[in-house]
C-alpha cells in the first residue's frame, strides 16, 4: 500500500479561472465584461480632478484608488453617482456595503439604477429574499450588477430550481455563494453533478453536497473526476454520505496544507494506516486547523495521559472545544477520580461525545452528594471559556455572555 501522502492526497488542487459569459446588459461599459480577473490598464490618462475628488471624499477612496479608478470612470457632477448611493441606501445597503460595492466595480456609479440595477434587485425579491439577503448577495459578488438578467443571472438561477425543484433551495445557494450565478454551469456544475451520477452517488448526497458547498463543483470536470477516483480508490463508497464530504474536504485543501496535516500527526505517534483510517471515519478530521490538533492532541496525551492510538480511532474527539466541552468535562472527571467514584479506565467517549444533557445526568446528576459541587465546577469552567471567547473578541458584553 502506498503511503499515507501518497495514497491520501495523488495530486495538488489547481485554481482554475472559469469562463464568463460574454453577455452583458452594459454594453457601453466594456470593463465591466471582465468580473474576477481583470486588472487596471497601466496607460497614462489625465487624472479628471472633480472624479477623483468624488471618489476620495464620497467613497472613502485613497488618492491613490481615485486615480486608479479615474482611468475607467469619469463625471463632471455628482447627480449620476449621488443617485446610484441613493439607489443602494433606498434598499437597505449599509455605507460599508455600499463602499465595497463602488471599490469593486466603480464604474457602477455611472449606472442607470432603474434599467440596470433595480431589475437585477427585483429579481431576486421575487423569489423570496429579504433586503439583507439581497445586499450579501451583491456585497460577495457585485459584478452580478454587470451581468445580463436574461442571459446569465436567470438561466444560472432556474438551473438550481430545476434541480432541486425547490425555489427556497435554489435561493438558499445563490444565498451561501452568489458566485454561481456568474458561472458557466454547463461547463463546470452540469458536468461535475453527471460525473457524481456516473459515480452511483445518490441524488440526496450530491443535492446536500450542492446546496452546502456549490464552490466544490466549481473546477475543471477533468480535475472534478480525478478527485473522486482518489477519495473512492481512499476507501470511501460512493453510495455513502462520507463519499461527498471527503470530496468537499480534498477539494478544500492543497497538496501542502495536506502534507502538513500528515506531519502533525505524525508528531502524535500515529502511524500512516492510523492517519488514513481517521480519515476514513471522520473526513473533517483534515481540516482541524494544526493549532487545533496539537493543542487537543496535548490535552488528551500529556494532561490526561491517554494513548495516542485511543484518538486515532476515535477521531470525533478532535472536533469538541477545547475550552468549551473538554475541560470543562474533564475536570467533573477529576473530582470523581479523586473521590474514587470512576475508575481510571473511564472510557474517553462516554465523557466527551454525549450531549450536555446526557453528560450532566451521568457524571453530576448521578453522584447526590457531589452534584452541588460538581455542578458549579462545571458550570464555572464553561463560563471562563465564554469569557475568554468576549476577551479574544475584544467584546464589551463578556458578563452577559456568562450568564
Amino acid at each position: 500500500m502506498r503511503t499515507v501522502v501518497g495514497f491520501l492526497r495523488k495530486a495538488p488542487l489547481i485554481q482554475v479561472r472559469f469562463t464568463l459569459s460574454a453577455s452583458s446588459n452594459l454594453p457601453h461599459f466594456p470593463f465591466l465584461h471582465f468580473c474576477f480577473f481583470c486588472t487596471a490598464s497601466s496607460s497614462s490618462s489625465e487624472a479628471h480632478p472633480f472624479t477623483v475628488s468624488y471618489l476620495i471624499n464620497s467613497c472613502g477612496f485613497s488618492h491613490k484608488e481615485g486615480l486608479s479608478a479615474s482611468r475607467f470612470v469619469t463625471f463632471e457632477t455628482p447627480e449620476k453617482p449621488d443617485s446610484v448611493f441613493a439607489f443602494f441606501d433606498g434598499h437597505g445597503f449599509s455605507e460599508s456595503q455600499i463602499s465595497r460595492i463602488v471599490r469593486s466595480k466603480p464604474r457602477l456609479l455611472i449606472a442607470n439604477p432603474e434599467k440596470i440595477l433595480l431589475p437585477k434587485l427585483q429579481f431576486f425579491y421575487s423569489k423570496g429574499a429579504s433586503k439583507s439577503d439581497v445586499a450579501r448577495i451583491i456585497v460577495s459578488t457585485p459584478c452580478i450588477l454587470t451581468r445580463s438578467l436574461e442571459n446569465q443571472i436567470i438561466p444560472s438561477y432556474n438551473f438550481f430550481k430545476d434541480f432541486f425543484q425547490s425555489e427556497e433551495m435554489a435561493m438558499g445557494v445563490v444565498t451561501h455563494f452568489s458566485r454561481v450565478l456568474v458561472f458557466d454551469l454547463n461547463t463546470y456544475v452540469e458536468s461535475n453533478i453527471n460525473a457524481l451520477q456516473e459515480f452511483e452517488v445518490p441524488k440526496s448526497n450530491i443535492a446536500t453536497l450542492l446546496r452546502k458547498q456549490p464552490r466544490t463543483f466549481m473546477v475543471r470536470p477533468d480535475q472534478f473526476r480525478e478527485v473522486l477516483e482518489e477519495v473512492k480508490e481512499m476507501g470511501f463508497h460512493p453510495s455513502k454520505a462520507k463519499f461527498v464530504v471527503a470530496v468537499q474536504v480534498i477539494r478544500g485543501i492543497s497538496k501542502s496544507t495536506w502534507k502538513r496535516k500528515i506531519e502533525v500527526f505524525k508528531r502524535w505517534g500515529w502511524s500512516e494506516e492510523e492517519i488514513q483510517l481517521a480519515f476514513l471515519k471522520l473526513p473533517w478530521s483534515m481540516v482541524l486547523s494544526e493549532d487545533k490538533i496539537m493543542a487537543t492532541m496535548d490535552f488528551f496525551i500529556n494532561k490526561m495521559g491517554k494513548e495516542s492510538s485511543l484518538i486515532a480511532r476515535r477521531p470525533v474527539l478532535l472536533l469538541f472545544s477545547l475550552e468549551k466541552r473538554i475541560i470543562p468535562r474533564y475536570s467533573v472527571v477529576q473530582v470523581l477520580l479523586s473521590k474514587g467514584l470512576i475508575s481510571k479506565d473511564f472510557s474517553l467517549p462516554a465523557v466527551f461525545e454525549p450531549t450536555e444533557k446526557m453528560f450532566l445526568h451521568k457524571f453530576v446528576n448521578a453522584y447526590k452528594e457531589e452534584a452541588l459541587q460538581l455542578l458549579n465546577l462545571y458550570q464555572k469552567k464553561v463560563s471562563d471559556s465564554k469569557k475568554q471567547d468576549c476577551l479574544r473578541e475584544g467584546s464589551g458584553t463578556c458578563e452577559m455572555a456568562t450568564l
